[in-house]
C-alpha cells in the first residue's frame, strides 16, 4: 500500500524532509476552473473606519508596524453580494513569482477570537517561508461549501465553494504575482473542505492538508458530527440546508471520502490526534502563560473534556479515511498523533509539519 505513516509529531518532521521532491504546477488555472463566473474585486481595506471593527485587525496592526509583510484585504464577492475580508501575508516577489497557500479557519471563520491569526503565530512562521498566503476572516459554520438555501442566522448566502474556487484566485493570484502553484489547508471544520475542493475540482490544487477534520459528511457518522458542529454554532438548522438529505445526489458530490479517487496526483498531509491529551494540552504549555487562573481553568475544562471528545470523534474519521486511501492506493503524509486534543496548540504544530509537503509539491 502506498501510506506514509508517521506516528509522532517529531517523526513525522523528520521524515518529510527527506522525500523526494515530485512538484508540478496544478494542471488548472483559475480561469479553467470559473468558468463564466464573475470574479471577485479586491478592495484596500475599505471597512477601516468600522464603529465594531473585527477583532482580529489589532494584531494585524502591530504585525504591520513590527514590519512583517501582511495587509488586510477585502474581496467582494458577486454570488454573495457582500465583501470577505482577508488577511494576507506577502511573500518576498524580488525572487520571482511565489506559490500561494489559502488557509481556512474552523468553525468560528475567523470572525472572533478563534482563529489562524490571534491562536497561532501563522504570520511568523510563513514570513520566511517565501510564498503567499491568504486567510478568509468569514464563513463561520459554513462549512465552506455552497449551501442549498441561504440561512438567516449567518446573514445571507453562503456561497463559499463559489467565492473561493471561482471568485477569488484569479484576482487575488495577479495581485499576489503568484506562480500557478497552489495549496489549500484547514483545521476542525474546513478540514472538510480543505480535502473536499481539491476532490471536486482535481488538478487545481497542487498540494492539500487537513487538520483534525472529517472527510465524511453523506454517512449516518459524518452527518450527525456536521449537525453537532451547527448545533455548537447556536445555529437551530441542520445540514438539509447545505447539502439537502442525507445520502443524496448532492450530499454524495460533497463527501470527499466518496469521491478520494480524484485525490490522486495532489500532495496530501493529513493529521489527528486521539482526543487524549498530551504535552501541549497541559497549563505548563507556554501559550497559557499570561492567562488567570479562572481563565486557565476554563481553558483547561474545554481542552480536557469537549477538545477530548471532538477530537475522538475526528480520529474515527480519519482513520477511516486512511483505510479508504490506502485501499485506493493513494499516498498521504500521515500525521496520526497518540495523543491530542480538538485544539490549536496542536494546530499550530501542524503548520510546521505539513510544511514539508506543501515544500516538496511547490518544489521550492
Amino acid at each position: 500500500m502506498k501510506t506514509r505513516l508517521l506516528p509522532a509529531v517529531l517523526a513525522t518532521t523528520l521524515a518529510l524532509t527527506t522525500l523526494t521532491p515530485t512538484a508540478n504546477t496544478a494542471e488548472l488555472t483559475p480561469d479553467d476552473i470559473r468558468g463564466t463566473t464573475p470574479v471577485a474585486t479586491l478592495e484596500a481595506n475599505p471597512h477601516n473606519t468600522d464603529t465594531q471593527p473585527p477583532v482580529w485587525r489589532d494584531t494585524i496592526q502591530t504585525a504591520q508596524i513590527a514590519g512583517k509583510n501582511v495587509e488586510e484585504i477585502w474581496a467582494y464577492s458577486p454570488s454573495m453580494a457582500r465583501s470577505i475580508p482577508l488577511v494576507v501575508i506577502h511573500a518576498d516577489n524580488t525572487t520571482g513569482p511565489r506559490p500561494i497557500i489559502y488557509l481556512l479557519n474552523g468553525g468560528d471563520g475567523g470572525e472572533n477570537e478563534g482563529n489562524w491569526v490571534m491562536q497561532t503565530d501563522v504570520i511568523d512562521f510563513y514570513r520566511d517561508k517565501n510564498i503567499n498566503v491568504v486567510i478568509p476572516m468569514e464563513g463561520k459554520y459554513s462549512y465552506y461549501v455552497d449551501w442549498i438555501e441561504e440561512p438567516s442566522e449567518l446573514g445571507g448566502k453562503q456561497l463559499w465553494e463559489t467565492f473561493l474556487t471561482k471568485e477569488l484566485p484569479q484576482p487575488i493570484e495577479n495581485y499576489l504575482n503568484t506562480n500557478g502553484q497552489r495549496a489549500i489547508a484547514g483545521m476542525s471544520m474546513s478540514a472538510t473542505a480543505s480535502l473536499l475542493f481539491p476532490s471536486r475540482h482535481p488538478g487545481f490544487y497542487d498540494a492539500a492538508a487537513s487538520y483534525s477534520g472529517c472527510a465524511q459528511t453523506s454517512d449516518p457518522a459524518g452527518n450527525m458530527a456536521a449537525n453537532l458542529t451547527l448545533l455548537n454554532g447556536g445555529l437551530n438548522i441542520d445540514t438539509t440546508l447545505i447539502w439537502g438529505s442525507r445520502g443524496s445526489e448532492r450530499n454524495r458530490e460533497n463527501d470527499a471520502y466518496i469521491n478520494a479517487e480524484n485525490l490522486k496526483g495532489t500532495e496530501l498531509y493529513i493529521s489527528n490526534g486521539t482526543g487524549i491529551p498530551g504535552d501541549l494540552d497541559m497549563p505548563t504549555n507556554q501559550r497559557f502563560r499570561n492567562m488567570t487562573p479562572e481563565q486557565l481553568a476554563t481553558e483547561m475544562a474545554d481542552i480536557h473534556l469537549g477538545g477530548a471528545a471532538i477530537e475522538a470523534a475526528t480520529n474515527a474519521c480519519t482513520h477511516n479515511l486512511k483505510t479508504h486511501m490506502d485501499t485506493l492506493q493513494i499516498p498521504v503524509d500521515w500525521n496520526l498523533r497518540p495523543v491530542g486534543t480538538h485544539s490549536w496548540a496542536w494546530w499550530q504544530q501542524d503548520l510546521r509539519d505539513s510544511w514539508p509537503t506543501f515544500e516538496r509539491a511547490f518544489n521550492q
